[in-house]
Parts: structure tokens; sequence; C-alpha cells
């Protein structure tokens, strides 16, 4: 082991002003080894924790990051819980943005909980186990990271831990988002907000988590006029925060797609104009693609859709949300302009369509088909390759008495039964 040197302000500025990025990771390390405990010394060895994670994440050096949090370990003895996990968040978050470290991130943390777990210390493995079932949901690992939820929910409940408490409902909730079951994710988020009400106080980046996650939900449920207020509070929150959230530009993103659901995407390029030029930066590249979608849809422009989910395609399939929401908003153009060419019809071949809308012969037979299965369109496809359009029937009062009527017929003989 190399000699140590004192944790001082003149060996931090020696390390800052020493080019050689080796020797600076040397003189960082001796610092650690310092023996003292003083509360002095103990901030100086923070610091040059947040100087080495910087060296090795600039260098891509995920196994050191490693290496660092296991001879941290009696550091960590010696400081708060909270300091503890504050750090441990620091270098681990550092990990995660190394391309391809997600399962190095999974196994630091399972390593930590094992070892919070050896040295009793409840509330650091209750979070370490908390930031786990977050890793293992980016992971698409959704089974384990549900077992973990539950057991650490029970486990939190139990000493009234309020705001972790909502920190594992949300979650949860996403979770059950990603699973598909909306039911237990409004009820996750229900608990959620139930603890924050509860609670002495909220943060902001918590209570616009909230806000976000709400969203999202009225989103699923297709109630995009709810949704674009929850993610306008969400944003209020987030820039609120004095530190840079990415949330911020999320809750952003799906605050302008519900206003392009909604039909009020001519408002788009004027609101990102009025928030960019209020905070002095250019509108990130990420919010292009909502310019040019409300565009299309404002113009009525399938063509023009179809170049944006082309020229976009990577940054929609980073963000399922926006793509599985820009796809059904495609959809209804869809059916908008099949619906308008047909119109002077009533009987017209398949093939004619497709010239007239650009689109392949099967994409619009498969189209039709489902518009008539779900009722939007009278009609029926014949053999001939043709769609024959129907007169809308008349439904007067006395089909709809025999309807009632067989209905009701229908229930006396199945209680018969």
């Amino acid at each position: 082991m190399d000699s140590y040197l004192p944790a001082t302000n003149g060996t931090m500025l020696l390390a800052e002003e020493t080019e050689d990025p080796s020797k600076k990771v040397s003189i960082l390390c001796r610092v650690l080894h310092d023996p003292s405990s003083s509360s002095f010394t103990l901030s100086i060895k923070e610091l040059a924790i947040v100087n080495l994670t910087e060296q090795f994440m600039e260098k891509n050096r995920a196994v050191d990051l490693c290496s660092l949090l296991t001879h941290l370990r009696f550091f960590f003895s010696l400081i708060p819980t909270a300091q503890t996990a504050k750090v441990m968040r620091r270098v681990i978050d550092s990990v995660g943005e190394i391309p391809g470290s997600s399962d190095l991130q999974i196994i630091i943390c399972k390593e930590m909980v094992q070892w919070a777990r050896a040295e009793r210390r409840s509330l650091l493995r209750q979070r370490l186990e908390a930031r786990l079932a977050a890793l293992l949901v980016e992971n698409k690992e959704y089974w384990e990271a549900l077992a973990l939820l539950n057991g650490l929910i029970k486990e939190v409940r139990r000493i009234d831990n309020k705001l972790l408490l909502v920190e594992i409902h949300l979650l949860e909730s996403k979770l059950h988002v990603s699973l598909g079951c909306l039911r237990k994710a409004n009820a996750a988020l229900t608990a959620a907000r139930t603890a924050a009400n509860n609670a002495v106080r909220v943060p902001q980046d918590l209570q616009g988590a909230m806000e976000l996650q709400n969203g999202i939900l009225r989103a699923e449920d297709k109630d995009y006029n709810t949704a674009h207020h929850y993610f306008g509070e969400a944003f209020v929150c987030f820039c609120s925060i004095k530190e840079v959230d990415p949330r911020e530009v999320l809750s952003l993103k799906y605050w302008l797609l519900c206003k392009i659901m909604v039909g009020q995407g001519h408002l788009v390029p004027g609101i990102l104009s009025r928030v960019f030029f209020t905070i002095g930066c250019p509108v990130p590249p990420v919010l292009a693609v909502l310019t040019q979608a409300a565009d299309a849809v404002c113009r009525l422009s399938l063509q023009s859709f179809k170049i944006v989910f082309e020229k976009y395609k990577p940054e929609l399939e980073e963000d399922p949300f926006v793509h599985k929401h820009l796809s059904f908003l495609h959809g209804n153009l869809l059916e908008r302009n099949l619906r308008r060419l047909i119109e002077p019809f009533s009987r017209v071949e398949i093939a004619h369509v497709s010239e007239l809308i650009g689109l392949p012969v099967h994409h619009v037979e498969r189209k039709l088909s489902q518009m008539i299965l779900d009722r939007k369109l009278a009609g029926k496809l014949d053999q001939s390759g043709c769609l024959v359009i129907f007169d809308n029937p008349k439904t007067g009062a006395l089909h709809l008495s025999t309807l009632q009527t067989i209905f009701i017929i229908g229930k006396v003989v199945d209680s018969l039964y």
C-alpha cells in the first residue's frame, strides 16, 4: 500500500493542478488512506471520492468504480447513513453513465446490500434495495424487482418511513405500467399519495415524480385533457429545483405530446419558444420530433407524419411512451384521411384508395377491415377487392325498444336456466 497523503486543502489543490490523470488518481487514492477521522478530514475525503469518481467515469473505468466502493467500506462506517447513501448513489449513477454497464450496476447494488445487511445498517440497506429494484425495472427484470419491492414495502411500513415508502410505491406503479397492469399501477400511485399526505414535508422532486406518474396513467387511459395538467404540474415542480433534473425536459415533452393529442398541436412551437427563450438556451433536439409531429397533424399529412417516424426513429425507440401515443395518433390520422377519401363513393376499389392515400394496398385493406370491425365504418370488403359502403341506417324508437326487449328476454331465459 502506498504511503498516505494528509487530507487537506493543499493536497486537493495539488491533485487539481496535476495534469497527468494517473498521477491525479494516485494522489486522490493516497488521500483516502489518511487514518485521521476528524470531521474536516472526512469532508476532504468525500471531495476526493467525488473527484475520483469523475476521473474513472471520464475514462469509462467501470470496474475501478466498483473497486472504489469496496475500498470505501471502512470510510462508510465513519459517516452517517444519509451521507453514505449519497456517496453510494453518486458512484452507482456514475457506473450507469458508462455504456454497457447496467448488469455491473446491479451486481454492485447486490454486493452493497449484502454488506449493509452484515453491518446491520437497516435504513441504508432499504435504500440500496429500492435502488436495486429501480435498476432491475430499467433492465426489464420485472418479476425479480416485484418480489424485492413486495418485501421492502412490508418492512418500510413497519418503521413508518413515509418518504421512502412514497419512492417505493412510485417505483411499484412504474413497474406495473411496464407489465401492462394499469389497475395495480393506479393502486400503487394512490398508496404513494396517501403516504405523501401523511409525511411532514415532501421534496419538490418527489412531488414532481408523483405528478409525472399520474399524468402517464391518465394518458394510458386516453384521458389526455387531464394528463396534460399533471405533466404541467410536474414541469413546474422540476423547474423549482436548483439542480438540473432530466425529468424537467421529460415532463415538458409529455405535456406537449398531450397538447398534440387533444388537437392543440398549433400551440407547440409557441410554447417551446417561450420556455427556452426564458431560460436562454436553444430547444433540445429531443423535442424537435414533437414540433414536426404537431405540424403534420395540423396539416393532416400522413406523409409528413411518416417522415417524422423515419427521421427520429432512435429518439422514438428510446421513449416507448411517446412512440406508443404517436403511433395511436398516426392510426387516428389514417382513419380521418380514409374517411375523407371514401366519402364520395358507395363502392370503390381498395387499390384506388391506396393510390389516393399513398400507402400499400395490404396496409389500407387491413385498416379498413379494422374500422369495419370496430364499427367506425358501415360497409364490407368483397372478394373482388372493393369496399362497399352502406348507407347509414336511421335508428328509430321502435328499433331501440325491440333491442331492449330482446335483451331483457335474454336475461330472463338465463335466470330460468
